[in-house]
């Protein structure tokens, strides 16, 4: 195999696109303290297959609304800038995750539900941990898996040799990832994310959600994405090749102060949530 190198592997993918304008647009806007609803609402209006997905997502088990939401402007309203703009988000990535991933031995749709399931998990351990922003640990949580998407499409060649190392010598799929290519896919994730100028926390937790206790910028929200990818490979959710050997880290549930009952507390209100398939 060509020695690929982890810059090149990054500036060599032409089709995962850049972030939509209205996405940029609208999360822009919710860092501005002086935009107003109308702002947002006018965005997204803009785009009328954004605004249904957008209004379909308001509405799932998942937020919990007693009455329907039939506007854009009800949705930011109910939820708030920083909801919106993690929903705005999960909807322009689905379509990039929601793939078959055949170096991963993940069926079409597998990763989107496994990176919307850890999303959906890490706001609520954020929730229960009093994390201090529960958006923050969604989106982180969405996009932890992104850097699966490129090492599939580039090296499934590879893969061969890195489901056999994982089988002879016992480690874990990242651990053959860093023998084999010399990085991984959560090291690929963190590089799209700066190229998408994402916050520079989001970018180490997604760098770190193997290792939360390597993390130095914000070890909480590394923790917390950690803690919810485990949750949904153990439930099965896109479990994949890699997810057969997940060491969950001590330091990790120490940190957010979790235990075995809040864990299975988790995964009954994940199970809830699931049986409501407008959430994925």
């Amino acid at each position: 195999m060509n020695k690929i190198t982890l810059d090149s592997i990054v500036e060599a993918v032409n089709e995962l696109p850049a972030l939509p304008h209205i996405v940029v647009r609208i999360m822009q806007l919710s860092e501005d303290p002086d935009s107003t609803v109308q702002d947002i609402s006018n965005v997204l209006n803009q785009d009328q297959a954004m605004t249904a997905r957008v209004l379909r997502l308001a509405n799932s088990a998942f937020f919990g609304f007693p009455r329907r939401i039939s506007t854009v402007t009800d949705a930011i309203v109910f939820l708030g800038f920083k909801t919106i703009r993690s929903i705005v988000l999960a909807v322009s990535v689905s379509n990039i995750l929601d793939r078959e991933m055949e170096g991963y031995a993940l069926e079409h749709g597998e990763l989107w539900r496994h990176s919307q399931c850890s999303a959906i998990a890490a706001r609520m351990i954020a929730r229960k941990c009093k994390f201090g922003s529960l958006d923050l640990a969604y989106t982180a949580a969405l996009l932890h898996d992104i850097g699966k998407v490129i090492l599939n499409d580039h090296m499934k060649e590879a893969y061969h040799e890195v489901v056999a190392r994982v089988d002879e010598n016992n480690i874990s799929f990242m651990e053959a990832e860093n023998e084999v290519f010399g990085f991984n896919h959560a090291q690929v994730g963190a590089r799209v994310a700066e190229k998408w100028n994402l916050p520079s926390e989001l970018v180490e937790s997604i760098a770190l959600h193997h290792n939360p206790q390597d993390a130095v910028l914000n070890q909480r929200l590394t923790s917390i994405v950690h803690l919810a990818d485990a949750i949904c490979v153990s439930m099965g959710i896109g479990i994949g090749i890699d997810g057969m050997l997940y060491p969950i880290s001590e330091e990790a549930m120490k940190l957010l102060n979790f235990d075995e009952i809040q864990v299975e507390r988790t995964i009954s209100e994940l199970v809830d949530v699931f049986s409501d398939q407008q959430s994925f």
